[in-house]
């Protein structure tokens, strides 16, 4: 179980927008069970850093494992086995609108090579109950609050029990009391014992939920001491 204790380890990694570098030098360990903030202004590379972690930029330069992938040999093929053990939950919750909740979650399921429907059912139903929304599963996206939405979405991203959650943005469209429910929910599934990457321009959850940060600026990734307040 020892090495699996690390989630996320870069050494000395390159991220590349295109052609263009936006940080350079990455260098981080995240441990099983930790939560950890990523902070720093628009256009610091924290989405291009994010990508990179779930396979959508490529890493050119350095090292980097997550959840036991290389990011370096990681081949097309593999992308798919990886997001089974990631949870990436979006800015702008990127539900199907044309399908109610079970439905949306169903898809995820069948996507991800999930068969027999009972256990679907079942896992929907779970993590559905896990983000208190058991009662809106047959509701349709347009129906459910922006609040309601995120916390759909952080559901479908505990849909396969992912050994790390990606949280790019996920109070970014929300006021300050639903971002505080929805990281309340965020904070329960890390007690739980899981992984939480979380990058954020809301400085005021990070002052009330104090956790390990790590901060994109002038192309480095480092982390702050959050000094007591």
């Amino acid at each position: 179980m020892e090495e699996n204790a690390t989630v996320l380890e870069l050494k000395d990694v390159a991220i590349f927008q295109k052609d263009s570098l936006v940080l350079n030098e990455v260098s981080l360990h995240v441990q099983k069970g930790e939560f950890v903030y990523l902070i720093g202004k628009t256009g610091s590379g924290k989405s291009s850093f994010m990508k990179t972690l779930y396979g959508d930029l490529p890493l050119k330069q350095g090292s980097g494992k997550i959840v036991n992938f290389d990011l370096k040999t990681l081949k097309e093929k593999d992308i798919p086995y990886l997001r089974r053990k990631l949870g990436v939950v979006f800015q702008d919750f990127k539900l199907l609108p044309d399908r109610n909740i079970n439905k949306n979650l169903l898809f995820v399921l069948k996507a991800t090579g999930w068969k027999d429907a009972t256990k679907m059912n079942t896992q929907v139903e779970k993590v559905l109950d896990k983000v208190g929304m058991k009662t809106k599963g047959f509701k349709f996206p347009h129906e459910l609050s922006g609040g309601e939405q995120q916390r759909i979405a952080i559901a479908r991203a505990l849909l396969n029990d992912p050994e790390l959650i990606i949280a790019d943005e996920p109070t970014g469209n929300l006021d300050p009391q639903t971002s505080v429910e929805v990281m309340k929910v965020l904070q329960e599934i890390n007690k739980a014992g899981r992984t939480i990457l979380m990058a954020t321009h809301d400085y005021a959850l990070i002052l009330k939920y104090p956790a390990k940060t790590l901060k994109c600026d002038a192309n480095k990734v480092f982390e702050v001491v959050q000094r007591a307040v």
